[in-house]
């Protein structure tokens, strides 16, 4: 699938926006590393208010995980054309070379990916590789799709959902995983049309039970039913869980941007739930950096991070493409 791409589809502020976007999740990312798999209890004694180091992976201030890595894979090979096999290729050199890496070595990566990613390596399809079973609906899948938010803003709706499920499906290709890295990319897609959270967060809902109600994965959808037809934002915090369960790593997404009102408050509130605050802290981060905007991230987060100006550069170099 091809598209011409022009000028039009991504003015100045869209593209300030994808600056901000990628940033905020790379930093929610950064801020969630040495607190990785802490329960809340144990967080609520000593909660992250800044960026620190060391912790659960022993790394310094302001590294980066797989979900950055992955992210940075994506947006490198979607600058050359969307091409699925060059994705994956692309994610092969990140596990086993190090590529795209914060300094040469991967030392966070998810069983499903794992495997998906060795079996690309082994030579099979890009298509044939991601886990389909009820229990490979990690957050694997969704952690790495939000360069899709800004890549896919000029494309129809049936080409839309047919890239996310593509990219999705290279590790994780059940139709909940599918659903759920679809819903993040509408709610994404709506903040960048200049909605308001609330508003995003019910136009996507809405888009979504309207596209697959009638579907084969009707009965996937009701996985999301506390997201589709409930305010997940109104729920009390322990209400939410924060694994690395797809559903509940998106309900706890919508929740943090819901219940915060600036870029700082709602990727701390994201990372303080504990266990899989690394992604859930990049996924918030992503979408709060493109609600709120570069001048609300603090500058002291972004000078901590880790290859700071090779992610710049590619940054600049993804809008480009898109131009």
């Amino acid at each position: 699938m091809t598209l011409l791409l022009n000028q039009k589809n991504y003015p100045d502020l869209t593209q300030s926006k994808i600056t901000a976007s990628v940033l905020g999740f790379v930093i929610g990312d950064a801020l969630g590393v040495p607190v990785e798999f802490f329960v809340r209890e144990t967080i609520r004694q000593d909660p992250v208010l800044s960026m620190r180091g060391y912790g659960t992976h022993g790394q310094l201030p302001g590294t980066w995980s797989d979900d950055s890595s992955l992210v940075f894979c994506l947006m490198e090979s979607l600058i050359r054309k969307y091409n699925l096999t060059d994705i994956s290729k692309t994610m092969v050199q990140w596990l086993y070379e190090g590529y795209w890496t914060p300094f040469g070595k991967v030392f966070d990566v998810g069983l499903s990916t794992k495997k998906a990613i060795s079996k690309i390596r082994r030579g099979l399809s890009p298509t044939e590789t991601g886990g389909f079973g009820i229990y490979d609906n990690g957050n694997g899948g969704l952690m790495r799709i939000l360069p899709l938010v800004f890549f896919l803003k000029p494309f129809n709706k049936q080409e839309k959902f047919q890239i996310i499920k593509e990219v999705s499906s290279i590790t994780h290709s059940h139709s909940v995983s599918i659903i759920g890295a679809q819903l993040y990319v509408l709610l994404g897609q709506y903040i960048l049309e200049g909605h308001s959270i609330i508003d995003s967060y019910k136009k996507s809902s809405k888009e979504m039970f309207e596209y697959y109600k009638n579907s084969e994965y009707k009965k996937s959808l009701l996985c999301y039913k506390r997201l589709l037809f409930q305010n997940i934002g109104s729920l009390s915090v322990d209400k939410i869980k924060s694994s690395g369960y797809i559903v509940d790593t998106l309900e706890a997404v919508f929740w943090s941007l819901l219940n915060s009102d600036s870029y700082k408050k709602a990727v701390l509130l994201a990372v303080n739930l504990g266990e899989d605050t690394d992604t859930i802290g990049a996924l918030t981060g992503g979408l709060a950096g493109l609600k709120y905007g570069y001048g609300q991230i603090p500058e002291i987060w972004i000078n901590q991070l880790a290859r700071k100006n090779d992610i710049k550069d590619l940054i600049e170099r993804f809008k480009k493409s898109l131009t």
